[in-house]
């Protein structure tokens, strides 16, 4: 299709992850998207891991930014600097200026596109393109998405919650909601302050929902506790504190609830007979937030449709965005 230096790359952009896919070899970085920028220099000190543990321990000269909001670029520069240095690392020794085709979610306006495309392209791309996410994640799970039957994707990622159905090469009905694994980490947050009086970091509130978190509040009864540290709201000072598994499932219960609520009103929309198809083949899983124990379970429950999680949630978009390269001649002439 192209020459070995213009090796095409698929990227998927998340709010927590980066993941970078280059044809024929598969997926070959997988970092958090994070900087930490010096600010009286506006150098970058760090990318990806390596910045991520910088988050809430950097001194006052030093800023650890997460580029990315609600699955869309809050810090144009910053998103640059961090493709410039994952496309470098990625493509180590190639040469030459790749095709890109990039994730969004399905909710984005033609204004936040644009901003994706340019950066892309700014950051080295000999061009880019820009696939919905539910539709990449649906490819990237093996779903028969060119095929005149009905399948049904809901990718949880870190910013956004993408619900659609698919039929035929496109998206039949979706929803895009900021309720997803941020929110659900700021939830915990939110609850261990007023419950406990003690404050903790984004970092700590996501590693107790990795951990002990459940999106079935009668099972977590059953499951372990964890302790925290954290400081207390009334002396100021450090605290340990025993956190319980209801705990974090009550935090993360209306989050749960915005997102069981996008399904519903996605499924409201399709037809009768796509609905039939998506009854036979189930509801699939993408992105960190399949990950949620018992998440698959709930939403069973309360749609009454079969839910799976994909055999590899968190590079489904990934490789899915992937996978549209091998139809580059297509997104061309789209643009």
């Amino acid at each position: 299709m192209f020459s070995f230096g213009t090796r095409n790359v698929g990227i998927d952009l998340g709010t927590a992850n980066t993941l970078v896919y280059i044809e024929g070899k598969g997926i070959v970085l997988r970092e958090p998207t994070v900087v930490a920028r010096n600010k009286e220099t506006n150098q970058v000190v760090a990318v990806g891991a390596v910045a991520k543990d910088m988050l809430g321990r950097t001194p006052g000269s030093i800023k650890a930014i997460r580029p990315m909001r609600d699955g869309v670029i809050a810090d144009y520069d910053t998103t640059v600097e961090m493709l410039k240095h994952y496309l470098g690392t990625a493509l180590a020794g190639h040469g030459g200026k790749p095709y890109v085709t990039i994730g969004v979610p399905s909710g984005v306006t033609a204004v936040e596109k644009r901003a994706v495309i340019d950066a892309a392209r700014v950051a080295g791309a000999k061009d880019a393109y820009v696939i919905e996410e539910p539709y990449a994640a649906a490819v990237g799970a093996g779903l028969p998405v060119m095929e005149p039957t009905g399948s049904m994707v809901v990718d949880m990622g870190g910013g956004t919650t993408d619900v659609a159905t698919i039929s035929l090469g496109g998206i039949v009905s979706s929803r895009s909601i900021r309720m997803a694994g941020d929110r659900l980490d700021e939830a915990v947050s939110t609850y261990i302050r007023q419950k406990y009086s003690v404050l903790i970091g984004e970092q700590t509130a996501e590693r107790l929902k990795i951990e002990i978190g459940s999106a079935d509040i009668e099972v977590a009864k059953e499951m372990p506790s964890s302790n925290i540290r954290g400081r207390d709201l009334v002396t100021g000072l450090p605290k340990t504190i025993e956190v319980t598994a209801v705990d974090v499932a009550t935090a993360m219960r209306d989050v749960i609830a915005d997102i069981v609520t996008a399904i519903k009103e996605t499924l409201e929309e399709t037809s009768p007979e796509i609905a039939a198809d998506i009854i036979d083949h189930g509801i699939v899983l993408t992105g960190g937030g399949a990950l949620l124990k018992h998440i698959d379970t709930t939403i069973s429950e309360q749609t009454k449709v079969p839910v799976f999680v994909a055999s590899d949630p968190l590079e489904a978009v990934a490789v899915g965005t992937g996978e549209a390269l091998k139809s580059i001649e297509v997104l061309k002439n789209n643009y």
